[in-house]
């Protein structure tokens, strides 16, 4: 469990271990739990622990002694800076040691009881009953008020504590997207990509542009996709992490399943990264002639001078095949703002031209796991977010593009080994935008149609 803001920040994680939270999901159910504040860092202070944690709801309490025994308390109420406070959900609990039998235990509020009982002075008190103190780093402990247990049970009679941890808990809720997280789904996608046939016979595979802010993932995607396909975690192309673009050239790319596979009936094409200033970043006269097919392979970028027709290598004589069918936006979720008010109404000036062309228009919204704690825990919990959901629903507002036109996805920037959940994530988005590359060639199969 990991608070991962920035890469600027240091790294806060999780004292707890697989095995304390599967312990944990017994007593709470299937939640989220999201660590809000962590002692070792953040300070033994009661300032601190309610500059952290007052008015989060639900929040899990979890101190680690001396000993070695891990416990706390739990409330559904807000923690704040007086009060006190009745929840019947409340309890205290003990998840280890092993030595005690590894069993953990539960011990309820008193019916209509005071939980918890809310001080600036000091730290998480529940009830009176067990009073992380904090300033001192040691435990008050008082029998036969709002909670009955055996001190040598819930903490060993140890009331020094090493490490104390609060965290909020989410309730995972119904999705607010459906989707199939098996093998069999994942063979399914794979499948219809594979078979894919562009409608009409104007062009026997789909291409697809890829543009948006520099660092935003577009490079990224497509190693992503090529590992997918390519069954392990691969690095054909450049991709950086810097304020300035990686890819200096326009460059298609082709899949194939494995190292002598088919290739597959789907083009991916890397572009330059978008700037905000124009000394740097794609020409938005570069992408309309990427989208016309006038641009050649390889042909490298200058942001100050955009391809001319007598530009050497200039495409004139183009066919459907050549062209762009549809064009995906990729934009970085972790960013603070989402887009800056310059790169918002660049984006929307290049749409509009876009639009003009009726080309299909899709957002591959990036870095989901680094944005949202919980989906950097398990991607299976991607449309169960309601941050993740909040960026989509932003990232429409902002660029004007339909909440279905939006894909999270999770690219392979840090794996070693491919994972089922994120291959189903970047394979839903490849099947989305060759069903859009459809609608393309539909529209223009139609329009050769007389009337």
């Amino acid at each position: 469990m990991i608070n991962r803001k920035g890469f600027g920040m240091p790294l806060v994680k999780s004292r707890l271990t697989t095995e304390n939270q599967k312990r944990l999901s017994q007593l709470l159910g299937k939640v989220n739990l999201h660590l809000l504040y962590k002692a070792s860092v953040h300070g033994f202070y009661a300032k601190s622990f309610h500059d952290k944690c007052d008015n989060q709801g639900p929040t899990l309490t979890v101190g680690y002694n001396k000993s070695g025994f891990i416990f706390g308390g739990y409330t559904t109420a807000d923690f704040d800076s007086c009060g006190r406070v009745v929840d019947n959900q409340a309890f205290l609990f003990r998840l280890t040691p092993s030595v005690l039998g590894g069993k953990s235990l539960k011990f309820a509020v008193k019916p209509d009881a005071t939980a918890v009982v809310n001080n600036s002075d000091n730290g998480p008190n529940f009830g009176n009953s067990l009073l992380f103190l904090l300033n001192d780093n040691t435990l008050t402990c008082n029998l036969g008020q709002s909670y009955s247990f055996d001190k040598s049970e819930l903490f060993g009679n140890d009331v020094n504590l090493v490490e104390c941890e609060v965290y909020r808990v989410e309730e995972l809720r119904t999705p607010w997207r459906n989707i199939t997280w098996t093998t069999k789904r994942r063979q399914e996608l794979m499948d219809y990509i594979r078979n894919y046939k562009p409608y009409g016979s104007s062009a026997s595979k789909a291409r697809v542009l890829l543009i948006g802010p520099i660092g935003g993932g577009k490079t990224s995607f497509i190693n992503s996709a090529n590992s997918v396909f390519r069954g392990h975690v691969t690095s054909r192309c450049l991709a950086g992490s810097g304020t300035t673009s990686s890819t200096t050239m326009y460059s298609p790319y082709s899949f194939r399943a494995g190292k002598d596979g088919i290739s597959h009936p789907l083009i991916l094409c890397d572009t330059m990264g978008l700037a905000e200033n124009t000394e740097s970043g794609i020409h938005s006269d570069d992408i309309i002639s990427i989208i016309n097919g006038h641009v050649p392979n390889k042909y490298q970028f200058n942001a100050a001078s955009p391809i001319q027709a007598d530009t050497k290598g200039y495409i004139k004589s183009v066919t459907a095949a050549a062209k762009i069918h549809c064009v995906a936006y990729v934009i970085d979720a972790n960013k603070t703002t989402m887009l800056s008010t310059k790169m918002e109404k660049k984006i929307r000036a290049i749409r509009s031209q876009i639009n003009q062309l009726e080309i299909p228009q899709i957002v591959l919204l990036t870095k989901v796991d680094e944005e949202c704690p919980m989906v950097g825990k398990d991607v299976e919990n991607i449309y169960q977010s309601e941050l993740i959901e909040k960026k989509v629903l932003d990232v429409g507002q902002q660029l004007g593009i339909p909440v279905t036109c939006i894909i999270p996805v999770k690219n392979y920037w840090s794996d070693h080994e491919l994972h089922c959940a994120t291959d189903i994530l970047i394979l839903t988005a490849l099947v989305q935008l060759l069903r859009y590359a459809d609608d393309y060639f539909e529209n223009l199969d139609n329009s050769s149609l007389k009337l």
